[in-house]
């Protein structure tokens, strides 16, 4: 069986694939990456020898329509994804996010491929702190930014692929993820390697924000399962119930299993349209497919964390050329 992921060097790409090469050996597994900031040829080093890898846009129909054709499933991860980066130039989120999955549907559409694409919580917009409620797969769309707008785009057109032409496709959307392969710019990778530079964590505004945080091996987990058993046309939330920890008890959680003071972290200034809550309904998930998360409620997701500063610590050649530029366009913007 072959599988084609796109943007397989990214973070939840390419732990995908370790997942895929480590549980599903039947999986003849090829990635595609453009390796722009967020895709990384190291992230699949341990496992080069087991894929393919070709280093190519997905809004190249000659390419795509190539890998497509010579495939079995597409399973599309390929996205720019970074908030911030969105605010300060919107047209490579246009561009990647809107017209390359257009260009994946259309080498789906012609060669009867069956796809799986992954999107996000954040096309849902946000809900109020005090709010019990949480997004399910009927949530209206509610976008706040460029990223989520188009990834909210891209959901869309999939659907309308579906329905107009018939092509075999399933939607997930998941929480937000962490684990190994994460880009330091990213909220809990930032603050496990600051500790481990000896320098404060960072909190956006007052840290009231809440995130439905999923390891990302539960994440990829869950998407096999679609992939075997989900029901073609269909949409899945994908979240682990994480959705009551905020993100200063976060990176409390961060400094206290890094033996720091549980308040040594600076304030910074909020992010621009900071959305406050994402919680995520995954029952549709777990009862027809028995999908349960292993790094679900606080003791999970502190194992879950501790598996992942663990990982930063161990590989320290993976981000530390890296941190000095992140931190020093964090704080360009009083972050």
């Amino acid at each position: 069986m072959k599988l084609l992921v796109t943007g397989g060097a990214g973070f939840i790409g390419a732990n995908f694939v370790h997942y895929t090469i480590k549980n599903r050996p039947e999986y003849d597994v090829t990635v595609i990456d453009a390796l722009t900031y967020a895709g990384n040829k190291a992230n699949l080093a341990p496992i080069a020898d087991k894929i393919a890898f070709v280093e190519g846009n997905i809004c190249d129909a000659e390419l795509m329509d190539k890998l497509v054709g010579d495939t079995d499933i597409v399973v599309h991860f390929a996205a720019e994804s970074h908030n911030d980066n969105s605010l300060r130039n919107p047209w490579p989120f246009v561009e990647t996010n809107i017209v390359g999955t257009y260009t994946i549907l259309e080498a789906v559409r012609k060669h009867d491929k069956r796809l799986h694409h992954i999107s996000t919580d954040e096309v849902f917009g946000d809900l109020e702190l005090d709010d019990p409620n949480r997004f399910t797969e009927e949530t209206p769309y509610n976008p706040s930014s460029p990223y989520s707008s188009t990834k909210a785009g891209s959901d869309h057109l999939v659907r309308a692929w579906i329905r107009s032409f018939g092509i075999k496709a399933t939607i997930s959307n998941c929480s937000n993820n962490y684990g190994p392969y994460q880009h330091i710019e990213k909220f809990i990778p930032r603050q496990i390697t600051n500790v481990l530079s000896d320098i404060k964590p960072k909190l956006y505004g007052t840290g009231e924000q809440v995130r439905d945080w999923i390891h990302v091996d539960d994440h990829n987990e869950a998407v096999h399962l679609i992939l075997d058993k989900g029901k073609l046309g269909d949409t899945y939330i994908i979240g682990a119930d994480n959705d009551h920890v905020n993100n200063k008890q976060v990176i409390e959680m961060i400094l206290e299993q890094m033996g720091k003071p549980k308040d040594w972290y600076d304030h910074v200034n909020d992010r621009p349209g900071h959305d406050m809550r994402y919680a995520m309904d995954s029952s549709k998930l777990r009862r027809e497919l028995g999908w349960q998360p292993q790094y679900t409620d606080n003791n999970g997701m502190k194992n879950g964390l501790k598996a992942t500063i663990d990982w930063y610590d161990q590989n320290r050649d993976w981000w530390q050329a890296d941190k000095s530029e992140v931190e020093a366009a964090y704080a360009k913007q009083g972050q």
